[in-house]
């Protein structure tokens, strides 16, 4: 695919203007007057101090709003490869009124006609090395102590970024939960993740994680300035969903990231370890030589334009498979003991490495399903436990009964959906977790939209507009109104609780039940629906019968020919 500078023509101009906030769950009320004047933004408004100098952004509904803000210089020509390096001080007043760029990715293939595209409506505007922004929302300019969330996107290693669906937006839950929330870009894929350390020597010792570096360096931007827009930079909570859940789980095991953060988030993606050393090293290597230059002339490869270094690297990773080496993930971060420990995380016997309370949450029904196909919904219990044979063999029925048990009402291939999407990956996070003493506590997400006939069902990232109280902004997601609207409520309480004390119970009485801590012995399960429970090892039972059989993804059912 030829990799060209553009622009995508999305309909982002107002992006930061479309949001609607509730002062509660079941009314369609509003905590600001929508009759007055919306937005303020002049020479005197918003504006507040960083070290950097002054941003100026504006007032949305209330809420203070900065777009864009460096925290670290452009990234092209010789910061290429290397750490993330402060921005250059600034004069005057710096307009942040706009998200700054996309870091350098391949384009996706958005089409009018994909109900993909209607489920997600991602926007990007355009890319750049000089990507290194971020984004704010706020109460108040004052020195109120409130607690921070910092999202980061994702998009695995390689794609993503702070403001590609409106569900990322941090207006509504600044209002709502009195909090300061920050938004990052920071670099991927090849950018982020060349690990040229062993061709490039001392200079090049980082290049493998330059990626992580920027999103510590996001941190310490916090740390340095969010008091002066009215946040607490002792209380910082790091949130991320898809891959963004594996950076906040290897941000909790690097040493760097120490006493920036306060408590971890993983949503539908976490990690346990980082990539394979001597992969990564081989591959830049192998780079370096496709380039046609030697060792000595590895700065070259800084001035080349992104795009021709792009299509470089990812011609030479397609096909780079060397014996013995374990290839998982092609640019991703690095377990090289220098930024990133090698071993099982969590599990590291370091007095260096964070040690913060984890909230975990999957979806029931991450990436199956038959949105675009209703004929699957024709599928008979004994075609799927027929399907199901190939991977358990006679305990096949049982694992389908088990899951249709533990959430009755779905279809055949809705109980096929479920059985596809196993906890284990989290489950594994969660356990080494457990050898910290902070506190874990886990939860399942299985609300379904009323869109597509029920089709849609708890498909990967439904659940971030839920905790971020924006199911009235992404309605391509939650469909609107008080219904979604009162679990996002229950959703946003208990994570800013969770922000708080390390602790998701809010005491209310109309908030989620009691919410215990995960053990391994109990696997005490928060269940997210209309009707919110607490169940203890609710699939224990049905990954006993999977054995080691338990799928990653298992092959589509295709509907038998009508007779």
């Amino acid at each position: 695919m030829k990799i060209k500078s553009f622009l995508i023509c999305t309909a982002i101009a107002g992006l930061a203007f479309f949001a609607a906030s509730c002062n509660n769950g079941s009314k369609s009320s509003f905590d600001y007057d929508p009759d007055a004047q919306l937005v303020y933004i002049g020479e005197d408004i918003a504006v507040a101090q960083t070290q950097y100098g002054k941003v100026k952004g504006y007032i949305m509904r209330d809420v203070y709003t900065f777009l864009g803000i460096p925290y670290g210089a452009s990234t092209e020509g010789k910061n290429r490869f290397m750490p993330p390096q402060p921005p250059e001080p600034w004069d005057g007043v710096l307009p942040t009124v706009y998200f700054g760029a996309c870091a350098p990715q391949a384009p996706g293939n958005w089409q009018s006609t994909s109900y993909k595209t209607f489920q997600d409506e991602w926007n990007y505007a355009y890319m750049s090395e000089d990507c290194l922004k971020l984004n704010v929302w706020t109460p108040a300019i004052d020195k109120a102590k409130r607690p921070v969330i910092v999202w980061i996107h994702g998009g695995g290693y390689s794609f993503g970024c702070s403001y590609e669906q409106k569900g990322y937006l941090g207006e509504n839950f600044a209002r709502r939960e009195n909090s300061v929330f920050v938004s990052i870009n920071h670099r991927l894929n090849c950018f982020g993740f060349t690990d040229f350390a062993a061709v490039g020597g001392e200079k090049y010792k980082h290049s493998g994680n330059v990626g992580m570096l920027d999103c510590v360096a996001a941190l310490q931007w916090v740390k340095d300035n969010i008091a002066n827009f009215g946040g607490d930079p002792d209380n910082v909570t790091i949130i991320g969903q898809s891959g963004g859940g594996g950076k906040v789980c290897i941000l909790a095991s690097m040493p760097s990231a120490k006493g920036l953060i306060s408590k971890v988030v993983p949503l539908s993606g976490s990690a346990t370890s980082a990539g394979d050393q001597a992969y990564a090293e081989a591959l830049g290597a192998e780079i370096l030589k496709a380039a046609g230059l030697k060792p000595g002339e590895i700065d070259k490869l800084q001035e080349m334009p992104w795009e021709e270094y792009y299509e470089l690297a990812y011609s030479v990773s397609r096909n780079f498979r060397p014996e013995g080496m374990n290839a998982r993930g092609a640019f991703s971060p690095v377990a090289d003991d220098i930024d990133i420990p090698k071993g099982t995380f969590f599990t590291l016997d370091r007095d260096d490495l964070p040690d913060v309370a984890m909230l975990l949450c999957t979806t029931t029904n991450e990436f199956t399903s038959d949105r675009d196909d209703p004929s699957k919904e024709l599928l008979t219990k004994a075609e799927i436990v027929d399907m199901l044979k190939a991977n358990f063999g006679d305990n096949a029925e049982a694992v389908y009964d088990e899951y249709d048990k533990l959430f009755p009402g779905n279809s055949p291939y809705g109980i096929y959906t479920i059985v596809n999407t196993p906890r284990t990956s989290v489950l594994n996070t969660a356990n080494a977790k457990l050898h910290q003493k902070s506190p874990v506590y886990l939860a399942w997400y299985n609300w379904y939209p009323p869109m597509f006939d029920g089709r849609y069902r708890s498909f990967h990232n439904i659940d971030i507009s839920f905790w971020f109280y924006n199911t009235d902004v992404m309605l391509s997601h939650s469909g609107g109104g008080k219904v979604p609207r009162a679990l996002s409520a229950k959703m946003a309480d208990a994570l800013h609780a969770f922000m708080l004390t390390g602790n998701p119970n809010t005491g209310k009485k109309d908030g989620l039940p009691q919410w215990p801590q995960y053990t391994q012995e109990g696997c005490e399960t928060m269940i997210l629906n209309n009707t919110c429970v607490v169940k203890n090892n609710p699939d224990t039972r049905a990954r006993e019968l999977m054995g080691s059989n338990v799928p990653s993804l298992l092959p589509a059912p295709t509907p038998a020919p009508a007779k």
